[in-house]
Formats: structure tokens, C-alpha cells, sequence
């Protein structure tokens, strides 16, 4: 019966530490954006950008998304390197259908490489800030 309590706060704080984790990057990088919009170094919303800031994003989105991965490995509650491959599991697979949806959408949702950049970055990104954290398997 012991063994039955203890599995499910281990699941829940599982589960906390892989959404705390993808929170952390969708919400930070949605607020990067937006204040970029808001200052004029991004255009306006639906307008098409400048290539050289699609590389601008990529970059903070992989800062980001290596903050995501620490936190994730800071708050598994074992096997902390496990709960990044997940978190990395989702960016990798949210980045790939983000690719799909824009890959023909128009130039506001930016360069083809673009999407497949966000969707390649996401599992080396989240796993480096497992490393950082210290994580083993």
C-alpha cells in the first residue's frame, strides 16, 4: 500500500516539473515576442520580418529553451535527464507541426528553414539544460 502512495506524488511532480518546464519556454519566448513587437524591432503582427530576426528568435528561443530544461531536471523528482527527453519529446514535436502548418502559410510566419530550426533546436536545447543542471540519467 506504501508503495502506491508514494507513486502518485512522484507522477504528479513528474508531470509539474515536464509543464513547468514547457511553460517556462512558451511563455517567456511568447513575452520576448511580443515585447519585441511592442518596441518596433519586430514589425507589427502579420507583417512579414526581416530574415536576420527569424535568427534573433531561433536564438532566444534556444536560451530559452535551455532555462525550460534546467527547470525540468531541477524539479523531476528522479531520473531527472528522463523528464528533459520528454519536455524535449514535446518541443521537438510542437516545433515539427508548427513547420508543417507554416511551411506554405506566406512570409509573415517567415523562412522555411526558420520552423525547421525551432523544431531541431528543441531537444538539444532542453537537454543541455538538463547538463547544466548537473542531471544524470
Amino acid at each position: 500500500m506504501s508503495t502506491s502512495l508514494t507513486l502518485v506524488p512522484s507522477a504528479l511532480r513528474s508531470t509539474r516539473a515536464v509543464l513547468a518546464g514547457a511553460l517556462v519556454v512558451a511563455v517567456v519566448s511568447t513575452a520576448i515576442d511580443m515585447v519585441l513587437h511592442a518596441t518596433g524591432i519586430y514589425p507589427p503582427l502579420g507583417q512579414p520580418m526581416a530574415e536576420p530576426l527569424f535568427v534573433l528568435a531561433l536564438g532566444y528561443r534556444v536560451v530559452v529553451s535551455v532555462a525550460g530544461g534546467w527547470l525540468t531536471a531541477r524539479l523531476a523528482p528522479a531520473r531527472p535527464m528522463t523528464h528533459v527527453g520528454v519536455l524535449g519529446a514535446i518541443g521537438l514535436l510542437a516545433g515539427t507541426v508548427g513547420a508543417i502548418a507554416t511551411w506554405d502559410a506566406g512570409p509573415e510566419f517567415g523562412p522555411k528553414w526558420y520552423g525547421v530550426a525551432v523544431a531541431a533546436t528543441a531537444l538539444p536545447s532542453v537537454w543541455l539544460g538538463g547538463l547544466l543542471r548537473g542531471a544524470r540519467a
